[in-house]
């Protein structure tokens, strides 16, 4: 069985493709705002994308949650910084940031079975 997170990292790439075809103005722009946010500054980007992480798990966007666990390994973040990022969560807001947590392992788990 694949897991969402798997099937998530398999299509994202065409998905960006099809925004890019449809709304070429808003993909450029968000990339643009994206780029110039969310690089190094008084806050690496590890740390903004673990903040982004964090965000996207107590706002209950599954894709946010895939794409900045991505972002955030690439950054050099670890798996338990991650999961100690997921306490904080639970920490702060209970139950409903403690039933995404499951979907931050499937995210950690498809990304190391990628680059095993």
């Amino acid at each position: 069985m694949t897991s969402n997170a798997a099937q998530h990292y398999a299509t994202w790439p065409e998905q960006v493709s099809a925004m890019k075809d449809a709304a070429p103005d808003l993909t450029r722009a968000f990339g643009t705002m994206f780029q110039k946010l969310m690089g190094e500054g008084a806050l690496s980007v590890r740390e903004k994308e673990l903040i982004a992480l964090g965000i996207g798990m107590a706002v209950r966007c599954e894709a946010c949650i895939y794409s900045h666990a991505e972002k955030a390994m690439k950054a050099g973040a670890t798996r338990e910084q991650i999961i100690e990022l997921a306490g904080v969560l639970v920490t702060m807001q209970g139950g409903p940031g403690y039933v995404y947590v499951p979907k931050l392992l499937d995210a950690l788990d498809a990304l190391e079975a990628q680059h095993a």
